[in-house]
């Protein structure tokens, strides 16, 4: 059953980075419930370059979300002092957003993740890169997997993140991630979660919504579990349910999609 991250409480958008500047806590709350009810498992919280203490203000985001939401949280940046200065404060399920794969890197940020009972995201990249083709990312999924083991870190709490890029950059990769997907599926029993930044996709393109809705279905099929992604587009949540039901993940009834939000967030 799909897991989204709702990716809107992110100082990159232009709402949020002004709501940051003007401290409206009820702009971040409104995206908290809205984000809730449409259907998100996790709440990305992200700074983004909107302040100057970027942890003064993570701790502000997590603080203001945790008045209404009860909602897992996605603490997200890619500065560990700012990671931790929203652990700090957090009082939900949390999700760290993210490590990279170098062995050093694990090493701080999954005993960091047992402390605070929290799940991971690890991307497939380290000091040379994003690798450009399967076998070496693959590679990279298994060495994030071998340093949990390592670690005695719960498999079901690791989110690889093979690193989706924009299709107007790079067009074949779409169907190479497929392929990816599915060799990270089957390298453990259980499986790690398979998460992308789905919104990277369709950047910089005029059909945003519909190349979302694409990529989504087909990355789900492989094994992808786990997006962060727009889940106030009604249509890709309604996607992403229909394919939950075509793959036999939930009993189809004519009410597939009231139950299948239903499912994933509890309610």
């Amino acid at each position: 059953m799909i897991r989204p991250i709702g990716e809107r409480i992110n100082g990159m958008f232009k709402d949020i980075r002004i709501a940051i500047k003007e401290k409206n806590a009820s702009v971040v709350q409104d995206y908290a419930r809205r984000q809730t009810e449409a259907g998100a498992k996790f709440l990305d919280i992200n700074v983004g370059t909107a302040a100057e203490d970027q942890c003064a203000v993570m701790k502000w985001l997590v603080e203001v979300t945790q008045e209404v939401v009860d909602t897992a949280l996605c603490i997200d940046s890619q500065k560990l002092e700012v990671v931790k200065a929203g652990l700090e404060v957090a009082k939900n399920e949390l999700l760290i957003n993210s490590s990279k794969a170098d062995p050093e890197e694990l090493d701080v940020y999954m005993p960091l993740a047992k402390q605070y009972d929290a799940s991971l995201i690890c991307l497939t990249i380290n000091k040379d890169g994003v690798p450009q083709d399967i076998d070496n990312r693959v590679m990279i999924a298994a060495t994030i997997l071998e340093k949990a083991l390592e670690h005695e870190f719960d498999i079901d709490k690791i989110y690889i993140d093979p690193i989706l890029l924009p299709i107007n950059c790079d067009q074949a990769q779409a169907v190479m991630m497929t392929e990816v997907y599915s060799q990270i599926r089957i390298m453990s029993d259980p499986p790690p979660h398979i998460t992308v930044g789905l919104s990277n996709f369709s950047q910089g393109t005029k059909e945003k919504s519909l190349l979302n809705r694409a990529i989504l279905t087909m990355s789900m099929v492989a094994g992808l579990d786990a997006p962060v992604m727009d889940v106030l587009d009604k249509e890709l949540m309604d996607a992403a349910i229909t394919t939950d039901v075509v793959m036999n993940h939930m009993i189809y009834s004519d009410s597939y999609l009231k139950a299948g939000l239903a499912m994933i967030t509890g309610k």
